[in-house]
C-alpha cells in the first residue's frame, strides 16, 4: 500500500554511445575504392554536399541526418550499398528485403521510402550507364533508411512521454548502427540484431502475422458479419453459435475441449474466449464478448502494434532471472532460465492512483514491516477518517500518529491544517497494510511489492484497487522461493512463519539483484509462454498510442 508521488519529471530514454561514436573517425579503417570508383568520383562529390558532424560535444542523442554524415565522415564517404560501375550490391537487396519484413513489427515500411528506394535500385541496375547523381541519391537514401529503422526497431518509433506520462522505463542498449555498417568486415549487419529479445516480441510478432492471414480470410470474416448482423441474445440461435465457434476456432486455434457432463463444448470455448480476450468471465454472451468477436482483424493488429512498440521502449534483452509484472493483465510472472518460476494474481494501482511503468532492482525482502503513511493516502484516506471518527478510526487501521520529537499525538488535536506536521506509523502485524512480506525496489516513485491484509481482492477479476504499489497474491511463497532458491539459504516457511510471530521487522539483503518490470502490456503471453492473450485496457492508454502510430 503506496502512493505515487506527483510532480515527477519524465525521465526520458537514455541511450548509451559506446564504441567512440562522437569522437574522431580517424581510428576507422579505410576501405578501398571499388572498381569503378578509382577517380574517387563518388566520394569527392558526397564530401562536398554532406555537412561535416560536430563532434565536440558529447551528446545523448543527434538526428538521423547527423548519423548519415557520420557513417560516410566514419567510412571515407565511399559508398555502401554499390559496386562496381553504380550497380546495387547484394547488401542492398537484403535491406529492401527486410524493410518490406518490417511490417511484421507493426510499423508501415513506407517509413523508410520502400517503394522509392525500389524504383531507386531498378534504375541503377537496368540503366546502360549510371549518373553520379543517381548513384549518391541510392545509397545516402538506404543508409538513411537503414538507420531510421534500427533506431525505430532499437528504441521505438514515437517518444513515451508523448503518450504515457507514467512510463519511465529507460532504454539502456547500445546504439551503433552506424559502426556496423562500417566495420562490417562485407557481412550485412542485419536489422534483425536491433530487434527486441524478449520472448513477448516474437509472439507478437507471428501474431501480428496471423491476424494479418485472418483479414483476407473469408470463411473467418463472413462469421463475424454473420454475427453481427445477427440478432444474439443470451441464448442465440444455432446458426448464429456456428459462426461464433467459427470466430474462436479460429482466433484461439489451440484451444482444447473436453467431455464434461455439466459444462458443454461451446460454454468451454466462451470462458477461454473471455479470458484470452481480456473479458470479464461472464460465461454469457453479452454486449462486450459480442462487440469482441465481430471485431475485424484490422483493428486488433493495431492494438498488437501499439504493444510491440511497448517493448521496443523496454531494455532489449531481460537476461535469464527477472520479474515482470504486466499491470493490466494484474499478473506477476518470476522467470528463471525461461521458465515460469512463479506465477501469481496481483492488485495494482485504482485509476485514480495508477501504477507507473519501470524498471527497478529488488535490493531486499522485509519481514515485518512497519508502514509508514505516504502523502497522498494521509489526505485522501487518513485524514477524512481522523475528521470522522477521530481515535475510533486510528485504532482501527493500527496507525499511531507522532510529532517531529517523536512523541505520540492526541487524535482531538489533528485537524486539515496541521496533520502535515505529524508522522504516521503502523506498526507490524495482522493488520498492517504491507502484509507480512515486503520486497523492496529502490527507486523514485516509492513503488514496491508487498503483502497485503485484504486476500478476498484476488478473488476478483478486475483488481486495480491499490494506491499505486503491487499486492501480491502469494508474498510469502515468493519470499522464500527467492531466499532458499536463488539466495542459496536454508530458508524455508516454517522459518518465515516463525519470524513472522516474533512483530520483529527483520531485513533479508538480497545478492542477486533482481531485475523488475513493471509494464504496461495489453497483449501478452499467457502461462504457457506459447500465445498471446489481450487484456482490458485498464488506464485507458491504448487509443492515444494507437492513433499517434498511425
Amino acid at each position: 500500500m503506496c502512493h505515487i508521488r506527483s510532480g515527477d519529471k519524465f525521465q526520458g530514454l537514455v541511450l548509451l554511445l559506446l564504441l567512440g561514436l562522437f569522437t574522431s573517425c580517424g581510428q576507422q579503417h579505410k576501405k578501398p575504392s571499388p572498381s569503378g570508383f578509382s577517380d574517387e568520383t563518388f566520394s569527392n562529390e558526397l564530401k562536398t554536399i554532406l555537412k561535416p558532424v560536430d563532434t565536440s560535444k558529447n551528446r545523448k542523442f543527434k538526428s538521423v541526418a547527423e548519423d548519415v554524415g557520420y557513417t560516410y565522415e566514419c567510412d571515407d564517404y565511399q559508398p555502401i550499398w554499390l559496386k562496381e560501375n553504380f550497380l546495387s550490391n547484394d547488401a542492398a537487396g537484403k535491406l529492401i528485403g527486410e524493410l518490406e519484413d518490417m511490417q511484421w513489427d507493426g510499423i508501415n515500411p513506407e517509413r523508410y521510402h520502400l517503394a522509392a528506394l525500389k524504383k531507386l535500385k531498378e534504375k541503377l541496375d537496368t540503366a546502360k550507364k549510371n549518373s553520379l547523381n543517381d548513384a549518391i541519391d541510392f545509397d545516402t537514401a538506404m543508409t538513411d533508411s537503414y538507420l531510421s529503422a534500427a533506431h525505430d526497431l532499437l528504441i521505438g518509433e514515437i517518444l513515451p512521454k508523448t503518450v504515457d506520462s507514467l512510463w519511465y522505463h529507460v532504454n539502456d542498449t547500445v546504439w551503433d548502427a552506424p559502426h556496423l555498417l562500417v566495420n562490417n568486415n562485407g557481412v550485412y549487419p542485419s536489422l534483425n540484431g536491433f530487434r527486441s529479445e524478449v520472448p513477448t516480441y516474437s509472439l507478437l510478432r507471428n501474431e501480428y502475422r496471423r491476424y494479418t492471414d485472418l483479414m483476407n480470410d473469408s470463411v473467418f470474416n463472413e462469421a463475424i458479419a454473420a454475427v453481427k448482423g445477427g440478432y444474439v441474445t443470451a441464448h442465440p440461435s444455432s446458426e448464429v453459435l456456428e459462426q461464433i465457434n467459427t470466430i474462436i476456432r479460429t482466433e484461439l486455434p489451440w484451444l482444447q475441449t473436453g467431455q464434461n457432463d455439466t459444462v458443454s463444448e461451446e460454454k468451454q470455448l466462451l470462458s477461454a474466449y473471455q479470458v484470452y480476450s481480456g473479458l470479464p468471465r461472464t460465461d454469457k454472451f453479452d454486449s462486450n464478448t459480442i462487440a469482441r468477436l465481430t471485431m475485424p482483424p484490422a483493428a486488433i493488429l493495431k492494438k498488437i502494434s501499439a504493444n510491440m512498440e511497448r517493448i521496443r521502449w523496454m531494455q532489449k534483452q531481460f537476461g535469464s532471472l527477472y520479474l515482470i509484472v504486466d499491470v493490466p493483465l494484474m499478473e506477476l510472472f518470476l522467470r528463471k532460465d525461461g521458465v515460469n518460476a512463479m506465477h501469481m494474481r496481483v492488485v495494482v494501482g485504482k485509476l485514480d492512483r495508477q501504477t507507473p511503468s519501470l524498471f527497478a532492482t529488488m535490493a531486499n525482502v522485509v519481514i515485518n514491516p512497519p508502514w509508514g503513511v505516504p502523502p497522498t493516502i494521509l489526505k485522501n484516506d487518513v485524514l477524512p477518517g481522523v475528521q470522522k471518527d477521530g481515535k475510533k478510526y486510528l485504532n482501527k487501521k493500527g496507525i499511531k500518529v507522532y510529532d517531529r520529537k517523536g512523541k505520540i499525538v492526541k487524535a482531538s488535536s489533528i485537524n486539515a491544517d496541521n496533520y502535515r506536521g505529524f508522522n504516521y506509523k503502523q506498526d507490524p502485524g495482522d493488520d498492517n497494510a504491507l502484509g507480512y512480506v515486503k520486497f523492496n525496489l529502490p527507486n523514485a516513485w516509492d513503488i514496491y511489492l508487498h503483502d497485503t491484509p485484504h486476500r478476498g481482492d484476488f478473488g476478483k477479476n478486475y483488481r486495480a484497487l491499490s494506491s499505486g504499489c503491487i499486492r501480491l497474491q502469494q508474498p510469502q511463497e515468493m519470499a522464500v522461493y527467492i531466499l532458499s532458491e536463488i539466495e542459496k539459504r536454508n530458508f524455508t516457511m516454517d522459518k518465515l512463519e516463525t519470524i513472522i510471530k516474533t512483530e520483529t521487522t527483520r531485513w533479508e539483503v538480497l545478492k542477486t539483484k533482481i531485475p523488475v518490470h513493471i509494464a504496461y502490456l495489453t497483449a501478452f503471453e499467457d502461462t504457457t509462454g506459447k500465445h498471446i492473450q489481450f487484456t482490458r485496457d485498464i488506464y485507458h492508454r491504448d487509443d492515444k498510442l494507437i492513433s499517434l502510430m498511425n
